[in-house]
């Protein structure tokens, strides 16, 4: 009788739970799915995937500081000079973006296609952030 009242008590317990939860916990992941995460070394990579993940993280650090400079640049303007930084970078990115695409043209299909492209995206940003902090600078 005891086994019984445990056994019924395990389903109560069981019927209670999301089914999800019980398929989640009850499958093996799916390797072919899993991504699986390498740490380069960006200070001297050693191979072309190395050189593209690299240049991607460098790019992603230029990226956020020139955001970071625009927020404060932006929060310090009068709406009509806001309207006017925000539709000059709105045509920056598209200038920036359509150039960087040019530049990976000459490479295409080819695996430093990514890098150029990216190189090319952190160039351009660093040139809009030192831009961005020169007005930041004369702008009262």
């Amino acid at each position: 009788m005891r086994q019984l009242l445990l056994v019924l008590s395990s389903i109560l317990t069981l019927s209670s739970l999301n089914t999800s939860a019980i398929t989640i916990a009850g499958t093996t992941p799916d390797l072919s799915e899993m991504r699986l995460v390498q740490k380069f070394n960006c200070n001297n990579p050693q191979t072309q995937a190395a050189i593209n993940e690299c240049t991607k993280l460098s790019y992603q650090n230029a990226d956020k500081k020139l955001n970071q400079v625009y927020q404060q640049l932006i929060s310090t303007l009068e709406r009509p000079r806001k309207q006017k930084l925000i539709a000059a970078q709105l045509a920056w990115l598209k200038f920036r973006d359509t150039n960087c695409e040019f530049q990976r043209s000459r490479y295409e299909g080819g695996s430093i296609a990514s890098s150029i492209y990216l190189g090319c995206l952190e160039d351009t940003t660093k040139l809009r952030t030192q831009q961005l902090q020169e007005y930041l600078k004369t702008d009262p």
